[in-house]
């Protein structure tokens, strides 16, 4: 049995996670072993007081992790929890198999699933209520008399308090009486309102004497409220998943939980130091079940502290938290300024303080910049979600004004042209020509793709990389092409926006015309010449 980490978070306060279990329910999530491995990994590091691992004995993926899990992590954080359920109808504990794989998994925690709702006893258990409650005493206590820590989770508690208040704190009280130390109470189809909550689980604490938990489901989108409402009425044991994936539209969110108890509440529920962990965290674990991080997702989204609106930058110019409700340090995030034809001159001279430029004592700068980008948003630009593209265009104005009106320029292109061949036997052919100057030669690049914009990419990197090796690094790593809303149809503006890297971050760059190929072009040019301007290379001129 795995002992209990030396580092372990205090007990009075349990903050435990299910995304290997029941945040692996949400659909287009498919988790390996390894990738459980992983994610438990993560969990541990962020410093949650408890990790499910999964069902050992229900299908061979979680009795493999479990076996695993014991042999290549070693847990400082975190004590693993099995999951299961309560012994069969009219089976002796001791001669249920699931029962034995729970004690097999060796976890130290082992949670059981119970009805709490008189009518799932009777339809989905087909027992009787008498029979439901002494499968609950008998597993808590086989499983307590064998060493485990048992949590009892109360499958439609909520539902089932509604419908029979009574027979629902009858199971609270015989898991708590057989000894689980915790008895969660479930809002397993998500309906509750956080009102609801608090009264429910105040009662039901005061007429057990339970130590209880909430676990909530979010169809009412309330799973974070109703979570921090059952803190609020005592409840000291939360259930969450990573990012709130999990079933339909998911679980209560691991990190705004999280973060609420510590910044809002004051309980330190994480290990000193960890909070700040929590972006990295939640990315991390978005990369390894291949979802795209949420971009608006509270506290850790890249949108969470970023500011538009010329109103806010001119407050936030004064001070950040005035529109801020936490320093986004706190939470490993930072504060972003979103340049668009909303932008006023608070915004500007705010965004180059984030890029280390200080405009502050050049109002005429900033009002050219300003102007610059209202014209070119009102073209279909968009430097919101195009930040390399906007602090090209800034130095662009920098330089005009301190180098005599030269711009920022790493090479002159000549022209280029991009060729697609349909063959007689279906396939097809892409073939690009790029002319361009750089440092005083000229040079003329041609190269096939697997498309035209490929074959534009691969043309300029033979052009450049023998002069600027840093391109060698440099990979597109996303692109999105978007037809502005007008009345052309095919012949409408396009908008294409790029992201780049380097192996060290990424830069996205934006190019606006009236085709798909020349509106690339343009988001390529940015990026190859932000990618030299981020490497330190001299631009010419």
């Amino acid at each position: 049995m795995t002992d209990v980490p030396e580092a372990a978070v205090p007990d009075d306060f349990h903050v435990f996670d299910t995304t290997l279990r029941d945040g692996a329910q949400r659909e287009g999530i498919n988790l390996t072993v390894a990738d459980k491995l992983t994610i438990a990994r993560h969990l541990d590091d962020y410093g949650v007081g408890f990790i499910e691992g999964g069902w050992p004995g229900a299908n061979p993926r979680d009795t493999e992790f479990f076996q695993r899990a014991r042999a290549e992590i070693d847990f400082r954080h975190a004590q693993l929890v099995a999951f299961g359920a309560t012994r069969k109808a009219g089976v002796r504990v001791e001669d249920d198999p699931q029962v034995a794989a729970l004690l097999d998994s060796q976890a130290p925690v082992i949670t059981l699933v119970a009805k709490s709702h008189v009518r799932h006893v009777e339809l989905a258990l087909r027992t009787t209520p008498e029979e439901n409650l002494a499968m609950v005493r008998d597993t808590v206590g086989y499983l307590r008399s064998h060493g485990r820590r048992v949590f009892l989770d109360c499958e439609h508690f909520f539902d089932g308090y509604a419908l029979d208040p009574a027979y629902a704190k009858d199971v609270v009280r015989t898991a708590y009486e057989a000894g689980a130390d915790v008895v969660v109470l479930c809002d397993t189809n998500g309906g509750m309102l956080p009102a609801q909550v608090t009264a429910v689980v105040r009662t039901v604490r005061t007429d057990t004497g339970a130590r209880l938990g909430i676990h909530a489901q979010d169809d009412t989108g309330c799973a974070v409220a109703n979570t921090l409402a059952a803190v609020d009425a005592g409840a000291t044991h939360v259930q969450c998943t990573a990012n709130g994936y999990g079933e339909r539209v998911g679980n209560a969110n691991l990190f705004p939980v999280a973060a609420a108890l510590e910044l809002k509440y004051g309980r330190p529920v994480l290990p000193p130091g960890k909070l700040t962990e929590t972006t990295r965290i939640s990315h991390a674990i978005a990369e390894v079940v291949n979802l795209t991080p949420s971009t608006h997702q509270p506290y850790v989204g890249v949108s969470a502290f970023a500011h538009k609106a010329g109103l806010h930058a001119s407050a936030i110019k004064v001070d950040p938290d005035l529109y801020q409700h936490i320093d986004p340090a706190l939470v490993g995030n930072t504060m972003r300024m979103l340049v668009s034809d909303m932008a006023g001159r608070a915004s500007i001279e705010l965004k180059g303080k984030e890029l280390g430029i200080d405009l502050s004592d050049n109002r005429e700068l900033v009002g050219r910049v300003v102007e610059r980008v209202k014209e070119r948003e009102l073209a279909g630009y968009t430097y919101e979600a195009a930040d390399a593209s906007f602090e090209l265009l800034l130095r662009d104005e920098l330089r005009r004004a301190d180098a005599g009106g030269k711009p920022l320029r790493y090479f002159t292109v000549e022209s280029w042209r991009a060729i697609v061949e349909d063959r007689p036997d279906g396939t097809h052919a892409n073939e690009a020509t790029v002319k361009l100057w750089a440092k005083g030669e000229r040079i003329v690049s041609t190269a096939e793709g697997n498309g035209p914009v490929n074959a534009l990419d691969r043309a300029l990197r033979v052009a450049l990389e023998r002069i600027y090796p840093q391109l060698a690094t440099m990979e597109l790593v996303d692109y999105k092409v978007r037809i502005l809303e007008g009345a052309l149809g095919t012949a409408s503006i396009t908008r294409v926006l790029v992201s780049t890297s380097d192996g060290r971050g990424e830069w996205s760059t934006v190019g606006v015309a009236e085709n798909v190929i020349a509106a690339s072009w343009q988001a390529l040019d940015d990026a190859y010449a932000y990618g030299l301007l981020r490497a330190g290379v001299e631009p010419q001129g």
